[in-house]
């Protein structure tokens, strides 16, 4: 657990208003300006958990899969028993050749050598993704652009070596050179996550250092119960981050904020399902 110094110390570096953590973690804004201005001297411990998740960069050592279970949904361990998948191995330890030795009704990610079991996505998940890929599909089909748009599911090599294997929810690629017969080999340039219950934590905080040291230009995380759009954007010299609400306009930066995404389309389309 990180001290209420450390939480400072991160909340400085990241940039990140009170406004913003409060969004992001759920916590409500005055008790992170107590808890981050030193006002609060005793926070409560879930309070302290939930800053964790915003401004910790590292996920826990032995939070290793969206599901609590160390099984996958078949007969085979994935804790390195005999006749399993990886035989011998333990989380962190997996490469590729296992994420492909895996069985094809089940879909897991690979981040640096650990499995994580993929939970099946919610309507409001699919709808979601797929409404915004339309919307950026046509305005790249009307600008005769040449970046190429791709929905979930789809394996994305992101670091180019064999210890991770992401399934972004949607994304863009620029580079056609990366897209080939079985993958994407490199980082996207713009990536998408819909939040939900058991992605939320890797989403949020391992996902968004991995994708921004693989050098991903964009990422949006979508959170359906908060109805917000969080956007980070990873310049060279500086990133940032905005958030948007379901009623809002949302720019896509890679595009100089000329492709815009409307989630009060959006929003009317998946409404009656919340």
């Amino acid at each position: 657990m990180m001290t209420i110094q450390q939480l400072i110390d991160e909340k400085n570096r990241s940039g990140l208003t009170y406004e913003q953590i409060s969004i992001m973690s759920g916590v409500p804004l005055g008790t992170v300006q107590k808890v981050l201005g030193r006002i609060t001297a005793s926070p409560r411990y879930d309070t302290l958990v939930a800053l964790e998740r915003v401004l910790g960069q590292q996920a826990p050592p032995n939070c290793v899969m969206e599901s609590p279970t160390p099984y996958y949904n078949g007969n085979n361990a994935l804790d390195g028993s005999k006749d399993s998948v990886g035989a011998g191995k333990v989380q962190g330890e997996y490469t590729i050749e296992d994420y492909y030795a895996l069985p094809d009704d089940q879909r897991f990610e690979l981040i640096d050598g650990v499995l994580y079991v993929m939970e099946a996505p919610t309507t409001i998940h699919q709808m979601m993704a797929g409404d915004v890929y339309h919307q950026v599909k046509n305005y790249i089909s009307s600008k005769k652009g040449k970046c190429i748009p791709l929905m979930s599911p789809c394996d994305v090599q992101l670091d180019m070596d064999d210890k991770t294997m992401v399934q972004p929810d949607f994304m863009i690629i620029c580079d056609r050179s990366k897209v080939v017969k079985q993958k994407i080999y490199g980082a996207p340039d713009f990536i998408l996550e819909v939040l939900s219950t058991s992605t939320r934590k890797k989403d949020m905080s391992l996902k968004l250092a991995k994708y921004e040291n693989a050098g991903v230009r964009e990422y949006w995380l979508i959170d359906p119960d908060k109805q917000k759009v969080i956007v980070y954007t990873f310049d060279e010299d500086d990133s940032d981050v905005s958030i948007y609400d379901f009623h809002d306009k949302v720019p896509v930066h890679i595009y100089d904020g000329k492709c815009v995404v409307d989630f009060e389309e959006i929003w009317e389309n998946i409404e009656f399902l919340l």
